[in-house]
């Protein structure tokens, strides 16, 4: 039981300090040193990684085309607003003889006056001239403070408004809805995009963690090597000193010694730029002190679950994003081809307008007749939003677009888009042939580096028997250091080989899970 209860207080501080770990990423804070195990790696790469964050923002893109494609088909209102200052209005009937009305309008309310005057019975009311009666007009005007001037243009009007609102919901466009159907396409598309380079960022990483870890094994086996040939030069000197080697013995194994001395320094060189490549991938800064926790061992718990190639092959076709990604790109070009064919068919819009109007002059003076007296006249001031001079305005219909002959345009863009679809499904055919040799060599990689892994374990067990053999035979006197030394380089050799089958397995399996579309949310 208390065995137990450590494990369990040690798993729930392993899971508070990654949790707030990929909380710091998340924010934006990455410490100064930081040590990883694979899973951690892969976890920060699927936030931070800048190609994954390129293609977020591409699948946000993508939301943003299916809302402006539904645009097209929601209603669509507009407002505007106009002002019109007429500084000279031009007279509508210039250079006509209807202009001449004006002039009449005056003689009808004579003709009236003197036939009411004729046919009252007063006696001493008679028709009076038309020169007369307009002079008593514009007396009975100025008494009552009125100008009798009249306008040259009485069509004038000083300032003139428009204010309107128009609606307009599309009934029927074949080519709008389709173009829906093509975002949502998109959008799938980004999103199986996406998912690809999720299992590809995750193979990178793997990749170039086994990378930086087979750097830092070699550079272990090789610091190893160069502490045992110390020790054997050191033992050389001492016997070429008693007279039992010659100097030849000494100064050889020194050269040696020197040599994997540089071999060293080069392998640590190239572990440390492993891991700063590592750095790059995860989207962290290469001045980041990065420490990697994990080791390249072999077990039997690494062995995938293996499938036969036909079999790998069809469970790739069922999961690969890649596949998705074709045929969905396949939908997406006979969407095209309806939106093509959507011109052969009418468009259909229902619409609404309603418009406010105002025609105001400045002077809004109104002069009126005081009932029986002609010759007697009121004035009055309307407003300036009266509504004599406003005016509501409101009209509704359907409007139908038919094109009927477009040169043969239509026909031979179908066509067009018909060898597109074509092309697609032979990239689709060379994908898939494509994914079958990836699948075969995934499998053939993985039981290589298997056999190599289980020669190198016997070849390793060999060779340290060997060693040892060669190393007590150097301490009892009837060896010579040479034999030890050989025996020595073809352990590290062995172990270095060891290695190298170890990390080609493990990249194998990495491969044969992007070969057969392994989701990334087991990996995590």
């Amino acid at each position: 039981m208390a065995i137990a209860r450590l494990i369990f207080f040690v798993f729930l501080i392993t899971f508070f300090l990654a949790s707030e770990l990929y909380a710091q990423f998340e924010r934006g804070e990455i410490p100064d040193e930081l040590t990883l195990t694979l899973d951690e790696a892969i976890e920060i790469a699927l936030i931070n990684n800048y190609m994954l964050q390129k293609g977020m923002l591409d699948i946000e893109y993508s939301n943003a085309q299916i809302r402006e494609a539904w645009g097209s088909v929601y209603p669509q209102v507009n407002a505007s607003g106009n002002y019109n200052r007429n500084i000279i209005s031009p007279n509508p009937f210039a250079g006509s003889e209807a202009g001449g009305l004006f002039d009449l309008f005056g003689s009808i309310e004579w003709l009236n006056f003197n036939e009411n005057a004729r046919t009252d019975g007063d006696p001493e009311t008679e028709p009076i001239s038309f020169e007369e009666f307009i002079e008593r007009q514009e007396e009975g005007m100025r008494e009552a403070g009125i100008s009798p001037e009249m306008p040259d243009n009485p069509f004038a009007v000083d300032n003139q408004f428009d204010f309107g609102v128009s609606v307009t919901q599309t009934l029927y466009n074949g080519g709008a809805f389709a173009a829906i159907r093509g975002a949502k396409q998109l959008r799938r598309i980004s999103q199986d995009q996406f998912q690809r380079e999720q299992q590809l960022v995750v193979e990178e990483i793997k990749n170039s963690f086994y990378s930086a870890l087979l750097a830092a094994e070699q550079a272990h086996v090789l610091r190893s090597s160069v502490r045992r040939l110390e020790r054997t030069v050191e033992e050389t000197r001492k016997s070429v000193e008693a007279g039992v080697l010659s100097k030849y013995e000494s100064k050889s194994a020194e050269v040696e010694l020197v040599n994997l001395e540089t071999n060293l320094i080069d392998v640590e060189n190239r572990a440390e730029l492993a891991v700063k490549n590592l750095s790059l991938q995860l989207g962290i800064p290469v001045k980041t002190d990065l420490k990697l926790r994990g080791s390249l061992e072999f077990s039997g718990e690494l062995q995938p679950e293996m499938l036969s190639p036909e079999e790998s092959y069809r469970l790739a076709i069922e999961r690969r994003p890649d596949v998705s990604q074709v045929n969905e790109f396949l939908g997406l070009l006979d969407v095209n081809k309806s939106i093509t064919r959507s011109r052969y068919l009418p468009t259909v819009n229902a619409f609404a307008n309603a418009a406010y109007i105002g025609n105001v002059p400045d002077n809004r003076q109104v002069v009126s007749q005081v009932p029986d007296e002609p010759f007697s006249f009121t004035a009055a001031q309307r407003r300036f939003f009266s509504d004599s001079y406003w005016d509501p305005a409101l009209s509704v219909g359907i409007q139908v677009q038919w094109r009927i002959f477009d040169g043969f345009q239509t026909s031979s863009q179908i066509q067009q888009n018909k060898n597109e679809i074509r092309q697609a499904e032979i990239d689709k055919e060379m994908l898939e042939n494509g994914i079958y040799l990836e699948v075969e060599q995934a499998i053939k990689d993985l039981e290589t580096a298997y056999k190599r892994i289980r020669s190198q374990e016997r070849n390793i067990e060999q060779a340290q028997l060997n060693y040892d053999n060669s190393l007590r035979r150097l301490q009892e006197g009837v060896g010579t250091p040479l034999e030890e030394r050989q025996a020595s380089s073809l352990l590290d050799e062995s172990r270095l080989n060891y290695l190298s089958a170890v990390f080609d397995y493990k990249t194998a399996v990495s491969r044969y899970e992007k070969a057969t579309g392994k989701p990334v949310i087991e990996n995590r």
